[in-house]
């Protein structure tokens, strides 16, 4: 993790963001004051399930997985954080702490905004403040679907469901499965490392993709996602 400095050359001079496109100058004066600027390599982590939390995070380019952590070693993700996307936001209307964890899976160049600095801003511009109570609504109805798929799907359902996801991100980022370890995409249909090898061994035998090392190709979209729908 790197503090990115204005003489860096990765120095970003303002936010260019959709979403503070609707904030006064006097607001995005506010908000560049409460911003630092940080690089975080391959595998650091951005955010840590529990831990106090006084900023949230914009993440301008890279990916993140985001995930839970279990009482024991066990994790689970729940989705792969894009840029334009927070990370914190639960932060800002509830506890003061994160409720899950962040980590670098490609080089992120965020901007930390304290808190406080949103707050202020959400109370003073409701067009901004319907932008993140939208963001914020989104996130929680991926964590209900996600809640859905593991209590009521099976272990092909959930995996079909978690190959069809990363897939649909392939438009934009190609390399999306060769970032991806097998245990971490095991941790997105929430099985073991040894169940996710096989069901993959699986489908790639009943031609639904085909696997070559990291990389995972669909092959026949229509019958995973009816794979998916069964659970």
């Amino acid at each position: 993790m790197k503090t990115i400095q204005e003489n860096d050359k990765d120095y970003i001079c303002d936010i260019h963001a959709p979403c503070f496109q609707s904030l006064s100058e006097e607001e995005l004066a506010l908000v560049r004051a409460s911003k630092t600027q940080v690089l975080f390599r391959r595998g650091d982590t951005l955010a840590k399930q529990g831990t106090f939390s006084s900023y949230i995070l914009f993440v301008v380019n890279g990916l993140c997985r985001q995930y839970i952590e279990g009482f024991t070693s066990k994790t689970f993700n729940l989705r792969i954080v894009q840029p334009g996307e927070f990370i914190g936001l639960s932060a800002v209307f509830n506890k003061n702490v994160f409720n899950y964890s962040a980590v670098a899976i490609t080089d992120c160049h965020a901007f930390l905004v304290e808190k406080d600095a949103i707050m202020s801003v959400i109370e003073k511009n409701g067009r901004f403040g319907m932008n993140i109570i939208g963001r914020y609504c989104e996130q929680n109805a991926n964590l209900y679907s996600t809640l859905q798929s593991v209590l009521f799907k099976q272990m092909n359902g959930r995996m079909a469901e978690t190959l069809l996801y990363l897939d649909s991100l392939r438009a934009s980022h190609k390399d999306i499965f060769q970032l991806l370890s097998r245990r971490e995409i095991a941790d997105f249909a929430g099985v073991s490392v040894e169940s996710a090898v096989k069901l993959l061994k699986n489908f790639e035998k009943d031609g639904l993709i085909e696997l070559h090392e990291r990389e995972i190709v669909i092959k026949e979209r229509i019958s995973l996602e009816e794979t998916s729908r069964r659970g």
